[in-house]
């Protein structure tokens, strides 16, 4: 039997090749909604309210299920919750696919939401399989190719489900994400458990934890509306408040909490949380505003696009998110994790505040957003590389899904502020937002991402093989 002071069994290039197709195939089936939501909207007769719910549903099921996987993995072993999980993701997308109203496609999206509980998965079978330095650069390849594939379901999705239905735009991405788990399941090795632990799950600490993350997210996409229901949203802060301290209590005491507060504390990973989570409010708002500029007419002082136009001017900001992993990867392997960090945010910081002063042009935003990928990639990978090579191999899947969770964060409070700026910018009567709410945002994005710098000083530089 293999303990955990044995050397790593090797694997091959066809094993994380498969993981690989996985992050594309998994990435591509969770942002095909986003782009066709007002398709969807269309077609399935919903209401404003009920298109922001299915916006949001899979990220609240992706927020739940990444903690649990993450430390599941480290208990059971990666490979086994991995393809049990992905089971659960299929089945998600057949429901999607086959969804005839509103009703059961909430319910393919919840299960559809598992699926990002399968990258801090993933980082579990590369470290028990790969040495450190070769592992920092796998955990880059398959956090890359995750970023590709979604970059690639929103280019695709649009056209899909235009030139055949919506149907298959769920259907295409699972076909795929079937076949990766196969191979997966074939040429992947199954590693040891972890630590023996007889304490059983912990069920309080979870309940607790879901709880205060779907409150969290409802939070979230209240608070533009602010004005307008102030007492639910003060009331939800309440409850929030009140589920974060009875699951710091309850965690502190458990026997095998199901996630460590003391995790927490430790610099390594509390840095790359908030750091994850500053850069991708950065990252979310030029998502969300860059589509947005591109689709105001242009009579007023966009560029009128339409939706496979601005698909095509996305394409080489998913070309860079896709590449950026690798990159990320090899960089922190050698000159450290906080040099590619560094790099990273001095590029979005940059990026940011040139689309705020120059966006005249399409090739302006499209290089711009470009950058804007490739600066992310760099910097969240990074994160979780030097996160799960400063833990012990046990905890590696906790650790990272802490920083996936965050992720997910960041960009629903980026998506949020983003929006409420451009309400709030609109002149009654019209559809189109005063243009200096696109400098606005951006500008703001870059302060914030800019700030992050003085986190990162306190970094270590992290291990140079």
């Amino acid at each position: 039997m293999t303990t955990s002071l044995a050397p790593p069994v090797r694997i091959g290039k066809a094993a994380v090749g498969a993981l690989g197709m996985l992050a594309v195939a998994t990435g591509a089936l969770e942002s095909v909604v986003a782009p066709t939501l007002p398709l969807l909207q269309r077609e399935l007769d919903m209401s404003p309210s009920e298109g922001a719910l299915l916006s949001i549903v899979l990220l609240i099921t992706g927020a739940l299920v990444t903690p649990v996987a993450g430390k599941l993995g480290d208990r059971y072993g990666g490979k086994r919750v991995l393809i049990r999980l992905m089971a659960v993701v299929c089945a998600g997308g057949l429901v999607s696919a086959l969804a005839p109203n509103l009703p059961v496609l909430l319910l393919g999206q919840v299960l559809q939401g598992a699926m990002v509980g399968a990258l801090p998965l993933s980082f579990i079978l590369v470290r028990q399989h790969l040495p450190a330095g070769e592992s920092k650069v796998a955990i880059g390849v398959v956090s890359g190719l995750f970023v590709g594939g979604g970059m690639a379901g929103t280019l695709s999705a649009g056209p899909v489900a235009e030139g055949l239905s919506r149907h298959w735009m769920f259907a295409l991405p699972t076909i795929a994400v079937i076949g990766a788990t196969m191979l997966v399941n074939r040429l992947m090795p199954h590693d040891p458990p972890g630590r023996p632990d007889d304490s059983g799950i912990d069920w309080p600490g979870l309940v607790l934890l879901s709880g205060t993350l779907v409150t969290l997210m409802l939070v979230l996409a209240l608070a533009p509306d602010i004005g307008s229901q102030p007492l639910v949203l003060g009331a939800l802060i309440v409850v929030l408040a009140a589920f974060v301290t009875g699951w710091l209590a309850v965690e502190r005491r458990a026997a095998s909490p199901m996630v460590d507060p003391r995790m927490l504390a430790r610099p390594a990973v509390w840095k790359s949380c908030v750091l994850t989570f500053v850069i991708c409010v950065g990252t979310s708002v030029a998502v969300y505003l860059v589509p947005q500029l591109f689709a105001v007419p242009a009579g007023e002082y966009g560029f009128g696009a339409s939706a496979t136009q601005i698909g095509f001017f996305l394409l080489p900001g998913a070309v860079a998110a896709s590449l950026a992993g690798p990159i990320s990867g090899i960089g922190a392997r050698r000159f450290g994790s906080r040099a590619v960090v560094t790099a990273g945010i001095v590029l979005m910081v940059a990026a940011l505040i040139a689309l705020a002063a120059v966006h005249t042009e399409v090739w302006h935003l499209v290089i711009g957003k470009a950058m804007i990928a490739l600066a992310n990639g760099l910097c969240v990978t990074a994160m979780v590389t030097s996160t799960a090579t400063s833990v012990d191999r046990s905890d590696t899947g906790i650790a990272t899904s802490l920083v996936l969770v965050t992720r997910v964060l960041g960009y629903a409070v980026g998506a949020q502020v983003s929006g409420a700026i451009l309400t709030a910018s609109t002149p009654s009567g019209s559809d189109v937002p005063a243009e200096s709410a696109f400098v606005t945002g951006f500008v703001i994005a870059g302060a914030v991402t800019a700030l992050s710098l003085l986190v990162v000083r306190t970094m270590s530089k992290g291990v140079k093989e």
